[in-house]
């Protein structure tokens, strides 16, 4: 019997499409097997997978409208009528957090994925390329460094004006230079490598040997560091929305929510808890997922 490059004894290679997959799914269910043993990143995972689905079904999930004021309910308790009890305008509190999930994920998403495709796009031209080029990214990211996450947001939306678009614009500089910083590394190495002298050798441009042999070494440390910068970007929209230069008040942002209520958290303290209760969980789950992806997608590890 001949080995599984080829096809009935004649010595012919099977074709790439048809080995492709099957490479492809032992590296699936390697991973899989990896990520199912760490326990709390798996719930994470899961509890990450209800988020999206509130997001998306908010509407149909929410027991009351979240916009509805209703002054013969102002900032009641717990209750079975009102789970998460009510704001200072009577509005069911868990009714805007449902809705207000589409939002923080909508913002920190998008942030998080503009900032994504900057940096690996400055991170392999400053690995690939070196030179001035290298010079040129590396030191614009040491500038960006140089500031602290939360008050380089508050400066460029203080400089564009208040709003969700303007904080997802700052929430995505400062999240680019990581990225910048982490695909460089990653292609510093893998332009060493034999596959990409290879390609060199037999004539390969440089745009092909960056998108077909390096750029697939980097999307594991994407990954990691997306779901990582995930929970970052959320903590970062609501701080903005909490100082008032994110989410207008009237919106169901989570941090807008902690803003108002933040004046009634002597008498009515739920308010205040249950949008806080929601950031401290989204942010945890998102990074224990991280660490779980980083933990299976890392070669060296051995589990």
């Amino acid at each position: 019997m001949s080995n599984n490059s080829t096809v009935m004894g004649s010595g012919s290679p099977l074709p790439e499409e048809v080995q492709a997959p099957v490479k492809t799914r032992g590296r699936f269910g390697e991973f899989s097997r990896k990520f199912c043993k760490q326990r709390m990143a798996l719930v994470a995972a899961c509890f990450i997978l209800l988020l999206f689905v509130v997001g998306i079904f908010g509407p149909l999930l929410a027991p009351y409208n979240p916009d509805e004021p209703n002054y013969d309910a102002l900032m009641l308790g717990p209750s079975a009528a009102h789970w998460a009890g009510t704001d200072e305008y009577g509005r069911d509190i868990l009714s805007r957090l449902i809705d207000g999930t589409r939002l923080t994920l909508a913002v920190s998403l998008s942030a998080v994925t503009i900032a994504a495709v900057l940096g690996t796009i400055l991170g392999l031209l400053s690995g690939f390329f070196g030179g001035w080029w290298d010079r040129i990214i590396m030191r614009g990211s040491d500038v960006l460094f140089s500031f602290p996450d939360l008050l380089l947001a508050i400066g460029i939306v203080a400089i564009l004006g208040p709003g969700l678009s303007n904080v997802v614009i700052a929430v995505a500089v400062f999240g680019t230079p990581s990225f910048a910083r982490i695909i460089r590394s990653v292609t510093l190495s893998a332009k060493e490598t034999l596959f990409v002298e290879a390609a060199r050798s037999m004539g390969a441009k440089n745009n092909r040997i960056i998108w077909r042999h390096i750029f697939p070494e980097t999307v594991s440390s994407i990954i990691v560091n997306v779901s990582m910068k995930i929970g970052g970007a959320i903590l970062a929209a609501a701080s903005l929305s909490f100082l008032g230069m994110g989410a207008k008040t009237t919106e169901p942002d989570w941090g807008a929510m902690l803003s108002m209520g933040r004046d009634y958290l002597s008498i009515a303290p739920h308010i205040v808890y249950f949008p806080g209760i929601a950031i401290f969980l989204t942010v945890l789950a998102f990074n224990l997922v991280g660490d779980g992806l980083r933990d299976a997608l890392d070669p060296k590890m051995k589990n």
